[in-house]
């Protein structure tokens, strides 16, 4: 779960730098910039080192000030937009006067801490805090043995002690090139959820697993009203999550496989015996219902005369 390289450009820049960019560019007035939403109660948030909280708002540019702030940062439009996906303007009125506005998070855009580590190598030392939106196969950062399952969770979890979830990780960034990676990470995220609601099949690895992040963790007995084993869920899950993953992805084709072959061949990747889902459970569905995957694209020669 590594900060993105851009974090270098968001440092503030020297006010020589800045005197020579407010030369360039006419800033909007202060009076014209809306006030930002008052946070949400602060009561249930864990800051066990002051590192600031999470942002409960973001700031909307449209395009006139987005190319104000990449002149500010020093890098090219194209540079931030990767590392901040919401910069990328949704309007076309590049004649208009730069503008923002403050719009309040939903719970799936909420953002989660970047790994202290990686933040204080990528900001030169100047901080340690840094808010992200993830990706699931950055989950957690192997090299510092970090990850931020829940944007609930005001400070990273150190998972040192589950050396599962750094091969995880690895296994992750293969599974990305199957052409139907998308597809089968979603169905595994889908079903492994469901079993660890429900407590079947894998509980007891993952009981032992929440064990030991608690070990690891003390802080997170004390995140406030939310269950540790919900906000730690996606990673308790996650090794095998990935391992499920990439079972689907290698099935044949609905028309030329078999179910319980299936089930067979899943149920020993994952470590079990045997695996004996239910008629309504999400896995024997996916196994019954899936289409064929996406083809990988070919790229053709130049045709011959």
């Amino acid at each position: 779960m590594a900060a993105d390289p851009v974090s270098r450009a968001g440092r503030v820049p020297c006010p020589a730098a800045a005197r020579r960019s407010n030369r360039l560019i006419r800033p909007t007035p202060r009076r014209d910039l809306p006030a930002a939403p008052a946070p949400a109660p602060r009561r249930h948030r864990h800051r066990p080192h002051g590192h600031g909280t999470l942002p409960a708002a973001e700031l909307h540019l449209n395009h006139n000030a987005a190319r104000h702030l990449a002149v500010l940062a020093h890098a090219p439009l194209p540079h931030l937009t990767p590392a901040l996906p919401r910069l990328a303007p949704n309007d076309y009125a590049h004649n208009t006067e730069a503008a923002a506005r403050w719009t309040r998070l939903e719970a799936g855009q909420q953002p989660v801490r970047a790994c202290t580590l990686c933040t204080r190598h990528q900001s030169h030392g100047a901080t340690d805090t840094a808010w992200i939106h993830p990706t699931p196969h950055r989950l957690v950062c192997p090299r510092h043995h970090q990850a931020a399952p829940d944007p609930r969770l005001a400070s990273p979890v150190h998972t040192w002690a589950v050396p599962q979830l750094p091969a995880a990780h690895h296994a992750h960034q293969r599974l990305l090139r199957h052409p139907g990676a998308a597809t089968a990470w979603t169905a595994a995220r889908a079903i492994t959820t469901r079993w660890h609601d429900h407590q079947q099949h894998l509980t007891h690895r993952w009981h032992t697993r929440l064990n030991q992040l608690y070990a690891a963790n003390p802080h997170l007995i004390t995140t406030g009203s939310a269950s540790p084993a919900l906000l730690t869920r996606d990673l308790v899950t996650y090794p095998e999550t990935v391992t499920l993953a990439r079972a689907l992805a290698a099935l044949p084709n609905r028309q030329h496989r078999d179910t319980d072959n299936a089930l067979a061949l899943i149920a020993r990747q994952l470590g079990l015996a045997r695996l004996t889902p239910a008629v309504n459970d999400p896995l024997r569905a996916f196994l019954t219902h899936t289409r064929r995957w996406p083809a990988p694209m070919v790229q053709r020669g130049p045709a011959k005369a």
